[in-house]
């Protein structure tokens, strides 16, 4: 409900700054041009930002925090496409702020920040589930998860970020050239 009311007091928002700017400049179809402008942007952003994220984002789901710094510069950049989708002048403002540098590390920060929590508490999820599973058959000091050092290692590894990086796109695989049978065609064979 609190969703709701955001959004229709924005769209109201919105309206009121379209007409406003609209009598400023003196036509509403310079407004009218703004939003093509804007949406066609906006869809060139989304496109040049979005190639390949779509296997980090589902590392990311699955809990494997990549230090790609591909992952976390781009995603502002999109965000700053879909305001530009979207028409209304405010929402452009807030895309156009987005795409200023500054603003961009803030935002990377920030979600870097959001995602380190987010898989610690995934990972003390599951350790707790593990923890409890290993005291009931004995095997661990009450109190005392057996897994302590190994998330205090993954901890370390996730602050050294990306001074270990590995490229996600790379296939280890053999290969080895096979040279096949190659048979000639005689014409007496084409013509029966």
């Amino acid at each position: 409900m609190k969703l709701f009311l955001i959004v229709l007091a924005g769209l109201i928002l919105e309206v009121f700054v379209w007409i406003g700017v609209g009598d400023l400049v003196g036509s509403m179809w310079y407004v009218f041009f703004w939003f093509i402008a804007a949406f066609f942007m906006g869809m060139n952003l989304i496109r040049k930002y979005s190639a390949g994220l779509m296997p980090q984002m589902q590392q990311m789901r699955a809990g494997q925090m990549t230090g790609d710094p591909a992952l976390t510069s781009n995603l502002p950049k999109i965000l700053a496409g879909f305001f530009l989708l979207i028409p209304g002048l405010i929402t452009d403002v807030l895309a156009v702020l987005i795409l200023i540098p500054s603003v961009q590390n803030i935002f990377k920060n920030a979600m870097m920040k959001t995602m380190a929590k987010r898989q610690q508490a995934m990972m003390e999820k599951m350790m707790g589930g593990m923890m409890g599973d290993m005291n009931g058959m004995g095997g661990g000091a009450q109190g005392q998860s057996p897994f302590a050092d190994l998330m205090r290692q993954m901890q370390d590894m996730q602050q050294q970020g990306g001074s270990q990086r590995q490229d996600s796109s790379i296939i280890d695989g053999e290969a080895r050239e096979i040279t096949p049978d190659v048979q000639k065609i005689e014409m007496k064979d084409v013509n029966k």
